[in-house]
């Protein structure tokens, strides 16, 4: 395990030995030094191109090469501290450097230089970098981009060069695999080679359209959720996607977020509408349609419609990010009495969701920023009081958890999910949250056992989150390759020649029969040609059916047979149908995460 500290003093190292490099190569009169720090997967070094100057990944390995020579030649990174006057007679050159100057002095900080080698190379810096060049053990130059200087479109756009660095080379290659791997796994790749969603630049960046095979991925993953908990007594609600300005100025969210906020025009009211982002507000409606009493507690109320968010267009990634999603939501109001009981059941309910869809994970208790209460709204109390209460919740059901300052919603404390997929990443799905605040603002009521007006407390609950983004994970997790009760398409019957397609079609009929979603592949291609493109399409079982399989038999029966192979390569050979249909409707029953063994 490397040394974090230490990792950045060499990463910082190595972009300073590529700068040296690239002033071997092009020397310094062809580009501008602006800037390069560490960061937690590298490095980057920003510069503005002068004269012809041109650098692309092409040139990586030259400069790779003169990287090594440097680093061959172990060179002392020298610290030095020096006046205003001195530094800017250094860089009177670099417009980038001199503007890092008058920053650096405005803030009162020191002026600290890092020299490589006999001055071949000085650079305005802060630090920290290692003793020498040798300390570099292993490094990679990963990509060019364009970068604005310090982010903002109005000013220059510069070429920034990628890399990162390790303290050995196994951890570089492991590095190195995960990229490739994340390229390979990357859902906008496999959204649309195995046609799941598009977005048109017609309908607008951020809002996806899901294709027949995307919708019934996307379908199943929540009736799945939503079957699992009406089994616990929850009910679906159903809510507008425009509300009035006043609800989420009660509920809090209109201070908070308008910014991200779709504002909708009516042409026949002058009142202010947006488009909801969260359903909270509209659910302490239906709550305070009539009067409850605490024998109606708790009720349970989920929401699938749909949510939109103004986000930045330089922020939008696929599903990861997008303008229009729905939620899993539940907001379950109770009394105090019964928070622990309805809490344990929501872990108990994400526990077997994600094991389901064998996602690994932790929680995160999302707690206030200590420094920054002004973030916060309602009586510190009360929070003191949930925070402990989460901590007990926690501890109660045996569950591991690290501590998340600065996380809390605006309004409470959360439990948060953070599932890791196959790659090692974290991604926060689950939360729970016990809120007193919001039926406050609502004045929600209900009569208590002694006929006195309580207010109710609203607890906040999804599971997967985002089914947009959760499907980003799960294609992602799963390289495209889903488990087969998921499979849009389980199953694709591909006949050898044409004198099988009327066996294969009585296959086919018996499977769908029996409710397995099956295809038939009765192209005039060869087989082998048919076998790769179903393997491309992530189906989990090829059926091929020639003579040999039909046999004498002109229909299909209790002992006709197929030859199965799996999408992953493996041939299981002749199987019976009936034995096919009973292990894959097994596999569908039990949401199993292998394929036939």
């Amino acid at each position: 395990m490397s040394n974090p500290n230490n990792l950045i003093k060499i990463r910082h190292s190595t972009e300073h030995v590529l700068m040296q490099a690239m002033v071997r190569l092009y020397g310094m009169d062809k580009f501008y030094m602006a800037m390069g720090p560490a960061t937690d997967d590298g490095f980057y070094f920003d510069f503005e191109p002068l004269q012809d100057l041109k650098v692309s990944e092409e040139d990586f390995p030259k400069i790779e090469a003169e990287m090594q020579k440097v680093i061959n030649e172990n060179q002392p990174i020298i610290r030095k501290e020096v006046n205003l006057a001195e530094a800017k007679k250094i860089f009177s050159y670099n417009p980038y450097k001199t503007e890092w100057l008058d920053s650096i002095t405005n803030r009162g900080e020191k002026i600290i230089l890092y020299i490589n080698g006999d001055n071949e190379l000085v650079d305005l810096c802060a630090g920290p970098h290692a003793k020498s060049t040798g300390e570099i053990k292993a490094f990679k130059l990963l990509s060019v981009a364009g970068a604005y200087w310090h982010g903002s479109e109005k000013n220059k756009m510069l070429t920034r060069i990628y890399g990162t660095a390790f303290e050995s080379k196994e951890e570089l290659e492991k590095y190195l695999w995960k990229i490739e791997e994340t390229q390979r796994r990357d859902h906008r790749k496999l959204g649309k080679e195995l046609d799941l969603f598009t977005f048109s630049e017609l309908v607008g960046s951020g809002f996806p359209l899901y294709t027949p095979k995307g919708s019934f991925l996307r379908r199943t993953v929540n009736d799945y959720v939503e079957s699992t908990q009406a089994q616990q007594g929850y009910t679906q609600v159903w809510t507008p996607q425009v509300a009035k300005a006043k609800l989420f100025q009660i509920s809090g969210h209109y201070d908070k977020y308008k910014d991200s906020m779709f504002r909708v025009v009516s042409n026949y009211s002058d009142e202010e509408f947006f488009l909801k982002p969260m359903n909270c507000p509209q659910h302490t409606q239906i709550y305070a349609s009539q009067p409850r009493s605490y024998r109606d507690l708790p009720l349970r109320y989920t929401d699938f419609a749909m949510l939109y968010r103004d986000e930045k267009p330089g922020e939008l990634n696929g599903l990861a990010r997008v303008r229009a999603f729905s939620q899993d939501d539940c907001h379950i109001f109770c009394r105090e009495d019964q928070v622990d009981a309805e809490v344990d059941i929501a872990l108990s309910m994400i526990k077997t969701i994600m094991d389901t869809f064998g996602l690994k994970y932790r929680y995160r208790l999302s707690t206030r920023d200590p420094e920054h209460q002004e973030k916060y709204i309602g009586d510190p109390k009360q929070w003191d009081k949930v925070e402990k209460w989460a901590v007990e919740i926690m501890k109660r059901n045996q569950i591991d958890y690290f501590d998340g300052p600065g996380e809390a919603a605006f309004y409470a404390p959360k439990m948060d999910l953070m599932a890791t997929d196959a790659l090692g990443r974290e991604w926060q799905l689950s939360t729970v949250q016990i809120d007193y605040f919001m039926p406050e603002r609502f004045k929600l009521e209900y009569t208590d056992q002694e006929g006195k007006k309580t207010r109710p407390i609203m607890l906040h609950r999804a599971i997967i989150g985002s089914p947009e983004r959760f499907l980003m994970i799960l294609i992602e997790h799963y390289a495209g390759a889903f488990p087969v009760w998921l499979s849009p398409l389980q199953a694709k019957i591909i006949p050898i020649t044409d004198a099988q397609h009327g066996y294969a079609n009585q296959v086919l009929a018996k499977l769908k029969e029996q409710g397995i979603r099956v295809e038939i592949d009765d192209r005039s291609e060869k087989m082998q040609a048919k076998i790769r493109d179903a393997q491309m399409e992530k189906i989990p079982y090829m059926l091929i059916i020639g003579a040999k399989e039909v046999g004498t038999d002109s229909c299909v029966c209790s002992t006709s047979m197929i030859s199965v192979r799996q999408r992953d390569g493996q041939d299981l050979g002749a199987l019976n149908v009936d034995s096919f249909l009973a292990k894959i409707k097994e596999q569908i029953t039990t949401k199993s995460l292998n394929l036939i063994k």
